[in-house]
């Protein structure tokens, strides 16, 4: 992504999106989620993590890109701004999943240790309501793997499941807060 003609491409879409053309939102997401997908297999190459972690990085990203859309200035570029957002999902699961130094793109790495501002990029109010939305236990899942950190295993303790089942419910409880966001701009 990043070309001229893809970014003016992606831009009008955005602008679309933001006027309430849900169509024109349907085919940002749908791009987005195409480049997204490259972008976080490449990375996630080296550090020998599943294709199923880049796709939820994936939905993590398109879900908050839809709700901080309204947050995005127009009058600048968008790739660099869904770029940014990826970024700090990628950097937030490394963390999270405490992947070794050595196995991260050195481009990765000062990010682990930077400050924390994901506040500018998530809204706390609308991922919550979305959250409710879920059923309890893809709720719970999603809510100590993904925001709190914890890792499968304690996630698994606090909730009295499998680590598997726990696996299962944050990957279908993100899929599910993707099929939400689709419904909000009315498909």
């Amino acid at each position: 992504m990043g070309t001229s003609s893809q970014e003016a491409d992606l831009h009008r879409l955005m602008r679309g999106s933001l006027s309430g053309d849900s169509g024109s939102h349907r085919e940002l997401l749908k791009l987005l989620s195409g480049y997204l997908r490259a972008y976080f297999r490449r990375k996630l190459t080296h550090t020998g993590r599943s294709v199923a972690d880049a796709e939820d990085l994936v939905q993590e990203t398109l879900i908050a890109i839809h709700i901080h859309r309204n947050a995005y200035d127009l009058s600048r570029p968008l790739v660099p701004w869904v770029y940014s957002i990826a970024r700090y999902k990628l950097i937030d699961f490394l963390r999270r999943t405490k992947a070794l130094a050595k196995d991260i793109p050195i481009d990765e790495v000062e990010g682990l240790t930077a400050h924390d501002d994901r506040a500018e990029v998530e809204s706390a109010f609308e991922l919550d309501t979305l959250l409710e939305r879920l059923p309890t236990k893809m709720r719970r899942a999603i809510q100590f793997v993904k925001l709190k950190g914890l890792s499968v295993r304690e996630a698994a303790e606090r909730c009295g499941m499998s680590e598997s089942a726990i696996k299962v419910s944050v990957h279908r409880g993100l899929r599910q807060l993707s099929l939400l966001v689709k419904q909000e701009i009315g498909s």
